[in-house]
């Protein structure tokens, strides 16, 4: 890419034959060091610097909310309170629920909210050759045509319930997370995303690692953990879903 700063340039160095036949194998991969140390750098700072972060939140029927920053910032406390006691609720017994700071990229591209800022970039290199082509080639996917976007951030309480991405109808081939977390991020600080059987037991997980991405076929029974309040560090990354339409 041209221009004074680098967000999203590939790692050279990237094995890609090696890659696609871990993600043949099992349908889903980390790909470590994605980007360049300066990229993911640049990206991270974009988040955890330059990032109004807006409230995600789901429990059991009531809900999906993406709340934008402002009205998060303008919540009372008893609000705030209530959307914890539902939260509580949902996640202690058998309905699926999840709390994470989010920042909507496309919407906000399309909406126009930041024009030419580094979000919008960011969103425009997602879709350009040099990712697209990396995740056909990875996934075996080459029918893939455009991704989408949100920026995500959890911290201590966030969590994300067991769920399979069913949204084949729309087009979700492939979702991925670029994570761009702190360098050196701890076991028992959770954010991993943990990939289920059927039995409900834990196949696989991938630790946050600072710049690493990982690619998952949909449908697929995947959560993301339960962040502690001991938790020093946010999990910053951006999500979606590489898409055929």
């Amino acid at each position: 890419m041209s221009g004074a700063i680098r967000l999203l340039d590939l790692n050279p160095r990237l094995d890609r034959a090696s890659l696609a036949k871990a993600f043949a194998a099992a349908g889903r991969v980390q790909i470590r060091d994605v980007l360049t140390a300066e990229a993911a750098r640049n990206l991270h700072r974009m988040l955890a610097e330059q990032t109004p972060w807006g409230l995600a939140w789901h429990a059991g029927a009531d809900g999906p909310y993406a709340l934008p920053a402002a009205t998060v910032q303008a919540l009372p406390p008893e609000q705030r309170m209530s959307i914890q006691k539902k939260l509580s609720a949902a996640a202690s017994g058998r309905d699926y629920a999840f709390i994470y700071g989010q920042y909507p990229m496309v919407h906000a591209y399309l909406e126009r909210w930041a024009p030419g800022g580094p979000h919008d970039l960011t969103v425009e290199l997602l879709n350009d050759d040099p990712l697209m082509n990396l995740v056909r080639d990875v996934t075996g996917t080459p029918q893939l045509i455009k991704v989408d976007a949100q920026a995500t951030l959890y911290g201590p309480g966030s969590f994300l319930s067991v769920h399979d991405d069913s949204h084949v109808a729309q087009g979700w081939r492939i979702a991925y997370v670029l994570n761009l977390c702190a360098e050196e991020w701890r076991p028992e600080w959770g954010g991993y995303l943990n990939f289920y059987d059927d039995a409900g037991d834990i196949v696989q997980g991938f630790r946050p690692r600072f710049n690493a991405l990982n690619l998952f076929r949909v449908p697929q029974r995947h959560a993301v953990g339960y962040v502690p309040p001991f938790a020093p560090q946010a999990r910053y990354a951006i999500t979606g879903w590489f898409r055929d339409r």
